[in-house]
């Protein structure tokens, strides 16, 4: 072989160990997300009552935010810009469902209408992935659509239980709304899923794979294991965290995610998998209480949005590292793009956060939450949103540094607080601090016009407010208990 060739093989052969050494060190994705998990109802979050041993553990394995919030207070639209990495200004999926929600005679003004389906157009995270060679499975709730958007046609190789329903219908085989197939009658579905999970890990260890792990516990129906909720009933409880089935089904969950862990530990795959654990949204404030939180699922207070958020990845990510920077499930495809090398140009809105989970900090940025649609109370007396009628009313919130801004359309009402002096958002100070409302409401009036933002104005002919006044009434005179039937 004369020099020259030499020279040209020696290139060839240290470009080909320099891809093959890339392919290798992309990591394997384990993204595990909860249904309506409040950012409380965790051991390692302070409760005494649930227990979560496994999550816990994975939160001392890596970096645990503490300020991490979902991009909505609900499911549909919160995965739906976890998945196409853009805010919802630009896919247009805002509720579950229908906009106008709540008795008719209780609105105001008429919401914007909501799509249901996330347009095959956006190039979602399995697809990038999908790009690169890894194998795609997806365990659990899908709920961003039912014409054409399935998992499969997705990115995903592999659909286990993933279909339009936002809820399972029942935990126990036979199951009702789930796109898998039956257990043996009485099968409990976390444990399914985590054993499906598992099942996919063993058989792609010599592949990059993504494993998607939308859990639909702990979603309604609250339906615990009997021996479990058993257990919960004879253990001491508090005010805010006391049922005991919810309990059983949270142990449950985190039987499975430590399920998964252990066989990503004992496949020696830890160093080269990053873990992602969080919830699509607060968790039913009725259900488990989130305190000092305010409100919970449904609202933009912060029970609503924020959430349990950890990432794990070993020898990458730090071990008990902690983070009080502000983030969002919007800033995962981002921070996913950036640590498997994706190098095609994708337009994102979120940021990549993996500078802080390098230890560094963000010098600046905003989260913004645009809800120009209505959701109607859970339970009048203990939702504590923006009214006993409703858990939010259309509006739009920025959160920049400790403050936070509400502009709720109705009345062109404003609500100002300081999260880091007032987390339990009490006081409103949109007419003491002027100055620092007026500064968050420039940065909110530029983003919607630069997002081309949809704004409720058009008012609504059946809105009645002596029918509003008579309700409030009956409900402050305790006359009206509990659930208020407002879906019309």
């Amino acid at each position: 072989m004369n020099k020259t060739l030499l020279i040209k093989f020696s290139f060839f052969l240290l470009i080909t160990v320099s891809c093959s050494k890339e392919t290798i060190e992309k990591p394997n994705i384990v993204l595990i997300v909860a249904d309506d998990l409040g950012w409380s109802d965790l051991s390692y979050m302070g409760s005494t009552y649930y227990e979560t041993p496994n999550i816990d553990k994975l939160s001392k394995s890596g970096m645990t935010f503490y300020n991490g919030y979902a991009s909505a207070a609900n499911c549909a639209p919160s995965r739906a810009t976890m998945f196409s990495g853009k805010y919802h200004t630009e896919h247009g999926i805002y509720t579950v469902k229908n906009s106008d929600r709540g008795k008719r005679k209780t609105r105001k003004i008429i919401p914007i209408v909501t799509k249901s389906n996330l347009d095959l157009d956006f190039f979602v995270i399995p697809e990038m992935l999908k790009d690169l060679g890894y194998v795609n499975g997806h365990f659990g709730k899908w709920h961003l659509g039912d014409i054409g958007f399935h998992p499969e046609n997705s990115g995903f190789d592999v659909n286990i239980g993933g279909n339009k329903h936002g809820g399972p219908g029942g935990y126990f085989s036979p199951y009702k709304y789930t796109n898998m197939d039956d257990g043996p009658k009485g099968e409990y579905l976390t444990d399914r899923i985590g054993d499906e999970v598992v099942n996919f890990i063993e058989n792609n260890t010599e592949n990059n794979f993504f494993a998607y792990v939308p859990f639909f516990s702990v979603h309604t129906p609250i339906q615990s294991k009997p021996d479990y909720q058993k257990k919960y009933r004879n253990k001491n409880s508090n005010e805010y965290h006391n049922r005991a089935d919810y309990a059983g089904m949270i142990q449950s969950l985190d039987e499975n995610v430590g399920k998964i862990i252990d066989k990503i530990d004992e496949l020696n795959l830890s160093e080269n998998t990053l873990i992602i654990f969080t919830s699509d949204n607060g968790g039913i404030r009725a259900i488990s209480n989130q305190y000092p939180l305010r409100a919970g699922k449904g609202s933009y207070y912060e029970g609503g949005i924020k959430v349990p958020l950890i990432f794990s990845w070993k020898g990458k990510i730090d071990a008990e590292s902690k983070s009080y920077e502000r983030v969002s499930n919007l800033d995962f495809y981002p921070t996913i793009k950036k640590l498997v090398g994706y190098n095609k140009q994708i337009d994102l809105d979120g940021e990549d956060i993996s500078p802080i989970l390098n230890g560094k900090k963000f010098s600046e940025r905003e989260l913004y939450f645009h809800f120009p649609v209505y959701l109607e109370a859970y339970n009048v007396h203990k939702d504590n949103g923006t009214d006993p009628l409703f858990r939010t009313r259309p509006g739009t919130v920025v959160i920049k540094d400790n403050w936070k801004l509400h502009h709720y359309y109705e009345d062109n009402k404003f609500e100002l607080y300081n999260l880091e002096k007032d987390i339990s958002e009490s006081t409103n100070l949109a007419d003491i601090n002027v100055e620092k409302k007026d500064e968050l409401l420039s940065k909110l009036n530029d983003w919607r016009k630069t997002r081309n933002a949809p704004i409720p104005s058009k008012l609504n002919a059946y809105y009645d407010q002596k029918y509003v006044d008579s309700l409030m009434f009956l409900i402050n005179k305790n006359y009206i208990s509990g659930k208020v039937n407002n879906n019309e």
